[in-house]
């Protein structure tokens, strides 16, 4: 295993991450603690999780992914082993069951962290992260941005930070970070950290891989230059870049049959480009898998690439 450290810290960080989001949806507490146990044998020491989560969200569930992981650092004695992220959930129509009137105000942001701490079993969280923008803009696939002339957000990054920084004063969160984020919205959070000496954005987590480059307009050259770090998500493209829905494939289990809102990496410009990559793993001789990850891992503005596997012969292979 490779390591890497966050930005701006001291924390270092395998350079494969652990994503949980299935745990208590896709997969039980057993199968959890089964991946978390094999993830770590393997050096992976860094594990992702979020206060939303399993997905797709839900009341029934919300919270269920940090329980499970919980229970395992109860039970193996490994908190000070493991480098552990979790978010704080911006305002969605489907985030509304969290919280009344979601939003990163003090007293909600200092909620989300105390009963995720809870069900953590743990009194700090090495890596915070603001889920996704508070203020309306183009996130989760879409490209263009259309200006809300409605919208009843007022700007705030000076006063989330300055809940972030008591925080952090407090013990119970180490460093921050963004997901979901976009240019305008990482350097008003870099600038106004530097202005007023407030917590500097150490990563940022938003989607990358081989069907979506997106990050490489605007962000790759903030993180390169404002030394911030990509906790690249879906670097397979939410399975389909193990080549698996090929064809018109289905599998019976997959997350696409499961849950076909999940579907923004299954177009067919998605399917077209995978089957070029397909022939180019063949050629080789190499699994698609295996291209699609580590070409995630080699760009230089990543500092962990998110792996996440519904089943343990699929973490094996990543």
């Amino acid at each position: 295993m490779r390591y890497t450290t966050l930005p701006n810290s001291n924390i270092k960080v395998s350079k494969i991450c652990l994503g949980t989001m299935t745990y208590g949806k896709q997969n039980s507490e057993l199968e959890g603690h089964l991946q978390m146990d094999y993830a770590f044998e393997q050096g992976v020491n860094f594990f992702d999780t979020a206060e939303l989560y399993p997905v797709p969200a839900c009341e029934k569930t919300q919270g269920e992914t940090e329980r499970i992981i919980g229970t395992w650092l109860k039970k193996t004695s490994k908190r000070d082993k493991v480098i552990l992220a979790s978010k704080v959930a911006g305002p969605g129509s489907y985030t509304s069951h969290i919280r009344d009137n979601l939003s990163f105000k003090k007293e909600h942001i200092n909620e989300a962290v105390n009963k995720s701490l809870a069900r953590l079993k743990t009194d700090y969280i090495d890596l915070y992260q603001l889920h996704w923008p508070e203020r309306s803009t183009n996130t989760f696939g879409q490209r263009g941005f259309k200006y809300d002339e409605d919208e009843t957000w007022e700007e705030n990054f000076e006063e989330v930070l300055l809940t972030l920084k008591e925080l952090i004063s407090s013990g119970k969160i180490r460093k921050i970070g963004l997901s979901n984020e976009n240019p305008w919205g990482l350097m008003k959070f870099i600038s106004l950290a530097e202005q007023y000496d407030l917590p500097r954005v150490v990563s940022i987590q938003n989607p990358y891989s081989l069907l979506n480059r997106l990050f490489e307009i605007g962000n790759a050259e903030i993180c390169m230059r404002e030394n911030t770090g990509l906790l690249a998500y879906s670097p397979l493209g939410f399975g389909v870049l193990s080549g698996k829905y090929l064809d018109g494939k289905m599998p019976k289990d997959s997350r696409l049959k499961l849950f076909p809102n999940l579907s923004r990496f299954a177009g067919e410009q998605s399917m077209n480009a995978t089957e070029m990559y397909m022939k180019i793993a063949n050629k080789h001789r190499i699994s698609l898998t295996h291209i699609s990850l580590a070409f995630v891992n080699s760009r230089p503005f990543v500092t962990s690439n998110i792996i996440g596997a519904s089943k343990l012969i699929q973490l094996k292979e990543n």
